[in-house]
């Protein structure tokens, strides 16, 4: 995998988990444990986005 498509791929779960927070946040019934979890998932993706897109501006 070229690190392009690995980037684009880690930016469409970015995304994808951007929208089930959303959805989550909607619905008062949603376990709080749950939504960090998803929170921590998603800045965990964030954190190798701008780690990978760091590593290839300075290449």
């Amino acid at each position: 995998m070229s690190m392009q498509s690995h980037l684009a791929e880690l930016e469409r779960r970015h995304a994808e988990m951007e929208r089930k927070i959303e959805d989550a946040l909607l619905h008062p019934s949603t376990d709080s444990l749950k939504l960090a979890d998803m929170k921590r998932r998603k800045l965990k993706i964030k954190d190798e986005i701008e780690r990978i897109r760091k590593d290839v501006t300075i290449h």
